[in-house]
This record gives structure tokens, sequence and C-alpha cells, in this order.
């Protein structure tokens, strides 16, 4: 699979026991209001939303405030804030490349907490498509994998759909599409019984690189970092580790 990394898989499993909960909802938030204001509040018709509810709803965001959240996105009570998306470049320890997208109402409030997070942590700031051209948006669903799912059913759901890969990362499939395929791939998915975590569109590396243990915690630190801004709703990285590595950093 293209680029998908174990640490990827190992961070989407930590993330809601994670001491910083509250910050993870807060994205969650914006996610759905920011999905609510383009595709407007009806999760049937605005299949971009319902995704962000269902990763909500699977990280304990509280039902309350999902429906805030989708009522100030579709402006239902006179509230909400019009975010824009920016992405930053950048390289990590060891040449590890980064794309940082930002989801913010203040452009130069964003710009400078990108660049403070990445040049404190031993990284540096990029011209735009020094790092991005690696880089290409890809549907990922994340599935548990728990009896009775297998690869071989996920395979006879989706055959009709079409997906580009299917990976066992140890107690889940992960599941990459054409980004326009994904919400077809995950209906056929839900269609057959199948339950799945989470289903983005990122942006996934064509050009991963391993890294040691220890520039995994270098790059993890910095990623951390810029993640901890509320100016940053997702960081893309081309770094990958081997089983090993990813054990030793899901113990931490």
């Amino acid at each position: 699979m293209s680029g998908h990394s174990k640490w990827a898989t190992t961070k989407h499993k930590k993330a809601v026991i994670d001491s910083r909960r509250a910050k993870l909802f807060a994205k969650l938030i914006k996610n759905i209001e920011v999905a609510a204001r383009i595709g407007g509040p009806d999760m049937d018709g605005n299949p971009t939303l319902y995704d962000a509810v269902q990763k909500g709803r699977k990280s304990s965001l509280p039902n309350d405030n999902i429906d805030r959240a989708i009522k100030r996105g579709a402006g239902l009570d006179g509230g909400g804030v019009d975010y824009q998306t920016i992405m930053y470049e950048g390289y990590g320890p060891n040449g590890v490349a980064l794309l940082i997208e930002c989801l913010t109402d203040n452009k130069n409030r964003a710009a400078a907490d990108v660049r403070l997070a990445v040049t404190r942590n031993g990284g540096t700031m990029a011209d735009p498509g020094s790092v991005s051209y690696q880089f290409s948006r890809k549907g990922v669903i994340l599935v548990e994998k728990v009896p009775p799912v297998t690869e071989d059913k996920i395979i006879e759901a989706v055959l009709e759909v079409g997906v580009d890969d299917i990976q066992d990362r140890g107690d889940q499939f992960v599941i990459t599409t054409d980004p326009n395929s994904m919400v077809d791939a995950r209906t056929a998915l839900q269609s057959s019984g199948i339950d799945y975590e989470s289903a983005d569109v990122e942006f996934v590396s064509s050009m991963p690189v391993q890294v040691d243990l220890e520039t995994a915690q270098k790059v993890i630190a910095l990623i951390d970092a810029l993640e901890d801004s509320d100016e940053v709703q997702n960081v893309y990285s081309n770094f990958d580790v081997s089983s090993e590595v990813a054990a030793q950093l899901e113990a931490e």
C-alpha cells in the first residue's frame, strides 16, 4: 500500500486514549463544521459530513457536541466560523518529508504556529512543491479485525467497487481507494455488515522511507508538536517503520 505507515495505524488506535483528548475533540468538531458548511446538514445527502460524524462517534465525541457542530457549520444557529485550508511543506529530522494541513480562520497565526513547531523540533520549512509532489490524495478506510471480519470478506464486499489495496496491520485492515471511490467502498462494507472505524481522504506518500527508532521518535515528537496547535488539522509524512520499531513505539 502506498505510504500509509504502520505508525499512522498505531497513532489512530492511541488517539482516543491520548491525554490530549480535548484537542482531538476540537479537531473533530472543526471537521464536522466544515463538512456541514460545504455540503449542508443532511448526513444522507452529505457523505463527507457522514464520515466526519462517524469518526467523531468512534472517538467518543458526545452527541450534543456533534449536533451543535452541524448546526453551527450549516448556519442554523447564526454562528460558525469560515475556516480556510492551508497546506505547508517541510522536512523533519533526517530529511523526512512533511505535509502540514491547517484549517484556520487566521492565516498568520497558523503560519507562525507551524514554523515554531517545526524549527523547535529539528525540522525546516520547505518551498511549495518541494514535498507535495510525492503525496497524492487517497481514500483510507480502517476496519477493525474482529470476527467474523476477514480479508476475504472485505474483498468480497468491495469487489465490484474496486480498491487500490487492502493491508493487514495486525488488529486492523487498512483499505486504500481512489478518493472518489471511498464513499462507495465504505457503503459496500456497510451493506455487507462490516463496520469501519474511519473513512478519510488523506495525503499518502508514494516514496515511503523506513527509519530507525531514534529517527521515528524525533519525527513523532515534531508531529506531536504540530498537532498540539489548534490551527493544524492533519500532518502527513513519508516515514515508515518496521514491525519491530512500531511495536517499540506502541509500547512507549
